[in-house]
């Protein structure tokens, strides 16, 4: 930020905690409005990134740029994703603190395209060697595999995330990447068979038809048509313009090499099968029950699924039901078959990205066992989702934003109100919205949204949608935040549906119509289909289709409660790290460059919290610096700072704000840092800071310009006195020091420099001992002065060795020399300081500044008495 700050007027502040009027969300978007347009698409919170997608390329990603962030203050440069990731890896480092980096923002805000820059960045910045750069390649070749597995085009986004997904990436104690685990949430699964208008499949279909081989697609079964696959035309657009599903398809086959995947035959069958099965098609018998119609899609499948063609048939027509021990199999109606079929297309393709996951994490597992590795998280999840229609997808979506959302604001507050104890501040209590409420409206056992839809899905008795709805409305009825047509007054009941319901979240209401919540909760395979799948020799499907879920007679978990358990679980990990944010938003819905719609991009500061997390870091000062640097910035204001302050920095600051007229309620002084309460403040001291260098440009200019004067003079001096010199010289036949050293000599020395290359003779013997000669003086004048000073004349070639053992000579007396005056106190300091240097050396990034520092006793402590037994030094020349 200190970069920059003069240059608010024409591109805003680089940081919203220095807008003066903070409350204002018409400022706060203005603020983003006038960056936006200078291209300058991050800004500060305070430690909290905010993001526009520019929806164009920057050239602000590029190796250079890294190096410019890389080992920087946070403050120092203007605001970047690079310098969120270089603070975190930093951190990790210094610290020795597991961080992670929580990225959010809606669909086509630019989540996942920040989670690669910031992996980019590590892989050029960090330490690496062979076995590193293994790491780095996998790392960053993991996202093309699971982007193009669990990626889709949605109207708001060409690569839309349809699933949530952790990363950690571990680090060693070098700081070199050495290995990494993700963990991946609530794969979109309905959109296998069903997409919205305008909407495609998974990318993983349309690559594979596109960029497919023909040998490959034949042993396939498939043909290149997308079209003639019916789960990729129900959003009527399976080929997009923006979308190269060819050059796609190479990197993603590519990355599969990278991450050591050699079951890629057997991956792209079962892709393949999810296709076949949504061609399966069904017609109704005499009796009303379902038969299949398609048999050569049955071959196709029992081909790819590597399982009975028969026995698969008669599984999607049939289902199996035991009753007090007893098999039951009752034929299925069309609406039914076709139920199953999905189920099982479904079941497949989810359970094999599940699959694929563990996989890719097997390829980044770290196989040492070294205690001493930290881990960085980044978090790429769905963010806030509102359509015209909002179904059970949306519902958890929603509720993970909920949660993300309280632990935002919960650490927030916490991280604010920890530096203001720290530094010995008063603290003054922030009023915000606790979205617990509707997080309780949720997940609270048995009273909440989720404990209401599993006792409706697993109760005896015809369970339907709207059975569900009406137990919510007897449950949830006086709740402020839940409504539905059957509980709104005369005026809000002509926008509910008899089938919806409207949640109130932090982020505005959301309708939800509650058809499919059963069955998109329950998730419920067919016995017959499952016992059709773990029979299949095909081995990823194998490993996916346990058969203990056979013989288990409890009942799985529903979707939303592993869901909330899973949720649970991630909100531990990031409370278990020192948290970055990046609040990714979308400038438009067009995915045009340089349009801005306020409209858009106020309904996102909403649901992103932004204005709170300001109002939150702005609860009493809006600008604190480490004395350190605030001295260093502004010390030329004052004549008593300026151009060195020789004592502690803090009373260097004291005398700085009284020189510059602090009134005692516009700042405050802490432990290490100052506290300035209004923006205004410190716009002043910036403006005088300005002023400053300007008189001091003009003074730098006359200085220069005198210097060159001077140095004309002095030229011209040199030049006089040189020119008189020569002329007495050339008189004279040889200089006077000549004359001096060898008055009869000169005519003998030229010769001894033609002959200098050739063994001693007669001709040379005189150059090459005046040489020696020379040398040696030379040495005398200019001996090393103590064991640090490294320099030594460079000997000529026939004295290499003699000079080698007076330089060892020199040595072992200087430091006989220095041992003899060395105190016991100070001969145990230098020990232990040994030992530190061979523990610590290369391995901490502020080693070169602790070098010089006097060693302090209590400093290894414990950990010093261990070590000294492995160690023994002994200082003796």
């Amino acid at each position: 930020m200190e970069s920059a700050l003069t240059a608010r007027d024409r591109v805003g502040v680089q940081d919203f905690v220095l807008l003066e009027n903070f409350t204002s969300e018409a400022a706060f978007i203005e603020n983003l409005r006038k960056r936006f347009k200078e291209n300058l698409i991050y800004t500060y919170i305070g430690s909290v990134l905010v993001s526009v997608n520019p929806y164009k390329e920057l050239e602000i990603y590029t190796k250079q740029n890294m190096e410019r962030y890389r080992g920087v203050s946070f403050y120092e440069v203007s605001p970047h994703l690079y310098a969120i990731a270089d603070n975190s890896y930093r951190s990790l480092r210094t610290e020795r603190k597991d961080q992670c980096i929580l990225i959010s923002g809606e669909s086509g805000a630019g989540k996942t395209e920040a989670t690669k820059k910031i992996l980019q960045y590590y892989a050029v910045t960090c330490p690496a060697s062979q076995q590193v750069e293994t790491v780095k390649d996998r790392l960053l070749q993991s996202n093309p595999v699971l982007e193009a597995f669990g990626n889709a085009k949605t109207l708001r986004n060409d690569n839309s995330s349809r699933f949530g997904k952790y990363m950690d990436v571990q680090f060693d104690y070098r700081g070199a990447p050495v290995g990494g685990h993700i963990l991946n949430y609530l794969l979109e699964k309905s959109r296998v068979v069903h997409q919205n208008h305008g909407e495609r499949n998974f990318h993983i279909f349309y690559q594979l038809l596109e960029g497919g081989e023909e040998d490959l697609l034949r042993r396939l079964g498939l043909e290149k048509n997308p079209q003639q696959y019916h789960y990729l035309v129900k959003g009527h657009c399976a080929r997009v313009s923006s979308i190269n599903d060819k050059n796609e398809w190479k990197i993603m086959r590519r990355a599969l090499s990278v991450i050591s995947f050699n079951d890629s035959e057997d991956l792209l069958s079962i892709v393949a099968s999810v296709l076949h099965l949504g061609n399966v098609q069904f017609a109704a018998d005499e009796q009303g029950n379902a038969q299949v119609t398609t048999e050569n899609q049955i071959k196709y499948l029992a081909r790819l699924l590597a399982v009975d063609g028969s026995v698969l048939r008669d599984a999607l027509i049939h289902k199996k039901i035991i009753a007090k021990g007893e098999e039951l199999v009752s034929p299925l109606n069309l609406e039914q078959a076709a139920y199953a079929r999905d189920a099982l297309a479904k079941a497949i393709y989810g359970r094999t990205f599940s699959w694929l996951v563990n996989k890719v994490n097997k390829s980044l597992a770290y196989k040492a066992s070294d205690p001493l590795t930290t881990v960085l998280g980044l978090l790429d999840i769905y963010g806030f989702e509102v359509f015209q229609h909002n179904s059970f997808e949306q519902f958890c979506i929603n509720y993970c934003n909920e949660k993300l959302q309280q632990l935002f604001i919960e650490l927030t507050l916490k991280s604010e109100q920890e530096e203001y104890e720290s530094e010995g501040i008063a603290w003054e209590p922030v009023q915000y919205f606790n979205n617990k409420i509707i997080c309780d409206l949720v997940e609270e056992k048995f009273k909440g949204i989720i404990s209401i839809l599993d006792e409706e899905c697993l109760r005896p008795g015809d369970a339907t949608d709207m059975t569900f709805l009406e137990k919510l409305e007897e449950t949830v009825k006086n709740h402020p935040h839940f409504l539905t047509h059957k509980l709104a007054d005369q005026k809000t009941r002509k926008s509910l549906g008899r089938e919806e319901f409207r949640l109130s979240h932090y982020a505005g209401d959301v309708t939800y119509s509650v058809a499919g919540f059963l069955d998109k909760n329950n998730d419920l395979l067919f016995r017959n289909l499952k016992e059709t799948m773990c029979n299949s020799e095909n081995p990823i499907i194998n490993q996916c289709f346990d058969r203990t879920e056979l013989t288990d007679k409890k009942r799985p978990e529903t979707a939303a409660t592993q869901f909330k358990n899973s949720l649970s679980k991630l909100m531990e990990i990031l409370m278990s790290k020192e948290p970055s944010y990046i609040r990714c938003m979308k400038p438009n819905d067009a995915k045009q460059a340089d349009r801005f719609d306020e409209v858009l991009i106020r309904h996102q500061v909403k649901y992103l919290g932004l204005m709170e997390n300001l109002r939150v870091r702005r609860a009493g000062f809006a600008y604190r610096r480490k004395y350190e640097v605030f001295l260093q910035r502004y010390k030329s204001l004052c004549p008593e700072t300026w151009p060195t302050w020789d004592g502690r920095p803090y009373d260097g600051v004291a005398v700085l704000v009284k020189h510059l007229g602090y009134k005692p309620e516009e700042y405050k002084m802490g432990r290490t840092k100052i506290f300035i309460r209004f923006p205004k403040t410190l716009f002043a001291t910036e403006d005088a800071l300005e002023v400053r260098k300007q008189s001091l440009g003009e003074a730098l200019t006359l200085a220069v310009d005198f210097c060159l004067k001077s140095t004309k003079m002095q030229a011209t001096w040199r030049g006089f006195y040189r020119r008189k010199k020569f002329l007495t010289m050339k008189r004279s036949g040889m200089r006077d020091t000549e004359r001096e050293m060898f008055p009869q000599q000169l005519p003998q020395f030229i010769k001894g420099f033609i002959y200098r290359n050739h063994p001693r003779c007669p001709e040379n013997e005189y150059f090459l001992d005046y040489i020696r000669f020379s040398f040696l003086m030379n040495l005398k004048r200019n001996l090393p002065k103590n064991v640090l000073d490294k320099s030594w004349p460079t000997p000529p070639p026939s004295l290499c060795e003699a000079s080698q053992l007076l330089r060892r000579l020199c040595m072992q007396n200087m430091v006989w020399t220095y041992c003899k005056r060395i105190s016991p106190e100070w001969k145990q300091q230098l020990e232990q300081k040994v030992i530190a240097s061979e523990i610590f050396k290369g391995k901490k990034d502020n080693y070169p500044q602790s070098v010089p520092r006097l060693f302090i006793n209590t400093r290894l402590g414990e950990f010093l008495e261990k070590v000294q037994q492995e160690f023994y030094i002994v200082l003796s020349l």
